[in-house]
């Protein structure tokens, strides 16, 4: 009867090792994602002036993606992250305020349409 729990600490160990490789692997493919964000977004400040609110939002989720890999990876969490749980929401950016574009003005008409 000893045996049981050892026996499901062992399967569980090897389904953890499992998911470790998984995520190294998501690992891997994120941090070029992130890389393309970085150049991306200075490509956009030196045009713009400004960063970009959307590669701003996006790279902030992804980083704190990176940061629950990492957390699950050793053992700092039992949690795994994204598609086991939900995606990071993106926090308010502190450093320079994004690149905006006003909405467009809609044309105003004053005649009705005619038949």
């Amino acid at each position: 009867m000893s045996e049981e729990p050892k026996d499901l600490a062992r399967e569980s160990i090897l389904l953890r090792i499992l998911w470790m490789v998984v995520f190294v692997i998501v690992w891997q493919l994120a941090e070029l994602v992130l890389g393309a964000v970085v150049l991306l977004q200075l490509g956009y400040r030196l045009f713009y002036g400004a960063p970009s609110a959307s590669l701003l939002g996006f790279g902030d989720s992804l980083s704190q993606y990176l940061a629950q890999i990492g957390r699950f990876g050793t053992f700092n969490s039992e949690e795994k992250p994204w598609p086991f749980a939900d995606w990071p929401t993106p926090q308010a950016p502190q450093g320079q305020a994004p690149h905006s574009v006003p909405p467009a003005p809609h044309p105003v008409r004053d005649e009705e349409p005619k038949l």
